[in-house]
């Protein structure tokens, strides 16, 4: 395993010399730099996880040093240390990207702490570059993070597709990423110049989605006081994609039929048709050939949008991106905590795998979210994941493994309202009444959890046997 790798930055040559000093012996790799000059000198050698530095220097400025490593290497951790600590000068330095703030003096444990979290940060967020890198690499489509074999069959498929004018199907679930998918075939096109434009039918009363897609002309209806441009209209060279199609009326329907077959579009209110050169991505959740069948969905207007389909697999059926997921998203959220939360924890990734996912890929970006806010350490925990999350399957198992961060719930299921209830009652029937061993057993310090108790009733030596309310 390589050393973690440290520039110390600072002109005062024995300040310098005894921080490097401190830094070997706790087996960082370190080298020094008298200044911001020669720092960047270094960097453009080779990386370094951390780059220690001082605020305060001649020539080049530590918050200067800052500014220029922060776009060159993004995965290298800038600490700043000053002896001019102020209020101020923290907080700018921390918006300006440095992982921590240290004042002068420093002492040995701080100093070392700081630079081992950093350092396993940086290599953190080098794993997701890499990865991010790869992805991009092999896949060329922004935004699509994943390397199951349906996810890669879809991207062979709006690979090929993209550059054509045909109209696109894209069929799955809700929280699958259709509309990524759509803007990826959008970005991919000749027509990526033009601005994309999207609208969600089933947001849109169905007395102003017409409107809403059409526009209309001065005096159309009552209101009607100026011209209005539809989207179709607006989507004129470019991109329309229509989120949730199987929801427009099927008068609406027979308009937008019109569209695709004559390539124009006439306001409401006007007698005028234009000419449009518009190409049609269309989504839905719902599966058309049976609305089709049940007569929801107009059949011509169906054999027009489907002239390519894209399905995509629901996120339980492709959990081995689960991981690869999850930790894009705690890249994406970890600026919320300050870069504190660098990993997730083997249990709560655990917990992420057994869980069935009906919200698919928003709802883990969610509870990631969540869990980076929740997070006390620099570790995503189980508890620190949703409820609904914590399914009964996963925290049974982590029970019989002795886990103490989650317990078995009752058979019933999870009742949210009494879960945090239930849970701290099986932490005290196995702390045998113990509040200090059962407070750490729960991850709450004793207070927390005695205060939880008296909330909730529960006095000293009535834990067991005592049934949910």
């Amino acid at each position: 395993m390589k050393k973690p790798s440290v520039l110390v930055v600072e002109d005062n040559d024995l300040e310098r010399q005894i921080t490097a000093e401190i830094l070997r012996e706790e087996g960082f790799a370190v080298e020094e730099a008298p200044g911001g000059k020669r720092a960047l000198e270094l960097l453009a050698l080779g990386s370094f996880d951390v780059v220690l530095t001082d605020l305060v220097m001649p020539g080049m400025s530590g918050e200067e040093l800052l500014a220029d490593i922060r776009p060159k290497y993004p995965a290298t951790q800038v600490v700043m240390v000053t002896a001019h600590g102020t209020i101020d000068s923290a907080v700018k330095a921390m918006k300006a990207g440095a992982f921590y703030y240290l004042t002068k003096p420093t002492d040995r444990e701080t100093l070392v702490m700081t630079a081992l979290k950093a350092a396993e940060l940086a290599n953190l967020q080098e794993e997701n570059l890499l990865l991010r890198s790869r992805l991009e690499g092999k896949l060329q489509i922004e935004g699509i993070v994943g390397q199951d074999p349906a996810i890669e069959e879809v991207i062979k498929i709006v690979r090929k597709v993209a550059p054509s004018n045909s109209t696109v199907l894209i069929q799955g679930e809700s929280g699958t990423g259709k509309e990524i998918i759509a803007r990826s075939i959008h970005k991919l096109s000749p027509r990526a110049s033009r601005p994309f434009v999207a609208i969600n039918c089933s947001a849109i009363p169905e007395n102003l989605i017409e409107n809403e897609l059409f526009g209309h002309e001065r005096g159309a209806f009552t209101g009607a006081t100026e011209r209005k441009i539809g989207l179709i209209e607006a989507a004129d060279k470019s991109t329309l994609f229509l989120d949730e199609i199987s929801d427009l009326g099927v008068g609406l329907q027979a308009k937008l039929l019109r569209v695709l077959q004559e390539k124009e579009v006439r306001r409401v209110g006007g007698n005028e048709s234009f000419h449009v050169d518009v190409r049609m991505v269309a989504a839905t959740n719902r599966n058309l050939a049976e609305e089709v069948a049940e007569q929801r969905f107009r059949e011509d207007l169906y054999y027009r949008v489907n002239v390519v389909t894209i399905t995509l697999p629901p996120l339980r059926s492709r959990r081995s991106d689960i991981p690869v997921l999850a930790n894009h998203f705690l890249a994406k959220y970890s600026h919320v905590a300050g870069g504190r939360v660098r990993e997730v924890s083997r249990e709560a990734m655990e917990v992420l795998l057994d869980y069935s996912w009906p919200g698919n890929i928003r709802q883990l970006e969610s509870a990631v979210e969540r869990a980076v806010l929740l997070c006390d350490g620099d570790r995503i925990m189980p508890r620190d994941l949703p409820a609904e999350v914590l399914s009964k399957k996963a925290l049974t198992r982590n029970a019989e493994r002795g886990r103490p961060d989650r317990f078995e719930i009752p058979p019933e299921g999870i009742n949210f309202d009494n879960l945090e209830r239930d849970l701290i009652m099986q932490a005290m029937e196995k702390a045998d009444g113990v509040i200090a061993k059962a407070a750490k057993m729960l991850g709450m310090s004793y207070r927390t959890l005695q205060y939880r108790l008296e909330k909730f009733g529960v006095k000293k030596g009535e834990s067991r046997g005592l049934e949910p309310k």
